[in-house]
């Protein structure tokens, strides 16, 4: 592949053309593609990646506990609003273990998929498909834009449940430069996917899915038909607050300190 010749759209397959150069890292030039069929703003081949995951959380990523307060809010409201809250969850590619910490305490069988990640909070409720085929949701918070194959990865959640709650900022019409929209996060390289609804909505296709979307952040897949309005009603943070005060059932604290002490090694 020489300098100036792209490679197909990694969400429909379609040609892209060159939407801008940019500098990541303070170090590397590289180029984004466009698909001009779905709007999928993808980067080259990324092979800095190595660098950018040195650390699997960047340090500039400093809302990532106040994300996960919040996001713990509405992910309670959705679930209460369409799926069995006594049922399993996975958050896929949840990081420290933050939002699964917060969501067992909050009453819920939550449990976290990040083979990438140290396991800070949420130690000893790690999973994989193989354990958990079933979820009744998946989680997949700021996690799309890291995808260097959308398609591919999508399959591996979907080996936990056909509904995945996630987010991901829609790109700003008309499509931005590097330099004019933080989402490309410039100085981490570690976002290498950027989606507008047109995109996620041929991802979601390929797999069976429909999306429902906020049109701004938020968005689900799902084989169930959820009215636009409704989605948008139930995830506003103010009325997810109010609605997640009501319990799914106990907090699992007193269970998963028991659980813990009991697998410590014995001296």
């Amino acid at each position: 592949m020489t300098m100036n010749t792209t490679a197909p759209c990694r969400v429909c397959g379609q040609p892209t053309t060159l939407h801008a150069r940019a500098r990541l890292l303070g170090r590397h030039d590289i180029r984004y593609e466009r698909c001009p069929a779905c709007g999928f703003i993808q980067t080259e081949q990324p092979y800095w990646l190595a660098e950018a995951y040195a650390d699997a959380i960047a340090a500039s990523d400093t809302g990532l506990l106040r994300r996960n307060f919040i996001l713990s809010a509405v992910t309670q409201s959705v679930i209460r609003s369409c799926f069995n809250p006594r049922a399993r969850f996975v958050d896929y590619g949840g990081g420290y273990g933050a939002l699964v910490r917060l969501m067992r305490d909050a009453g819920y069988d939550y449990w976290r998929h990040d083979p990438m990640c140290a396991n800070l909070f949420a130690r000893g409720f790690d999973t994989t498909p193989s354990a958990q085929p079933d979820a009744e949701l998946v989680t997949a918070f700021e996690v799309f834009e890291h995808l260097v194959n959308p398609q591919e990865e999508l399959r591996k959640m979907l080996s936990f449940s056909r509904n995945i709650l996630f987010t991901t900022l829609l790109q700003p019409a008309p499509a931005p430069q590097p330099g004019d929209w933080w989402y490309y996060c410039l100085d981490t390289g570690q976002h290498v996917a950027l989606y507008t609804r047109s995109a996620l909505e041929t991802l979601g296709r390929a797999h069976g899915l429909h999306l429902v979307s906020d049109g701004k952040q938020l968005h689900l897949f799902t084989e169930q038909k959820i009215a636009p309005w409704w989605f948008t009603l139930i995830s506003r943070y103010r009325i997810a607050r109010l609605r997640s005060s009501f319990a799914a059932g106990s907090a699992r604290i007193a269970q998963d300190h028991a659980t813990a002490r009991e697998a410590r090694p014995r001296p």
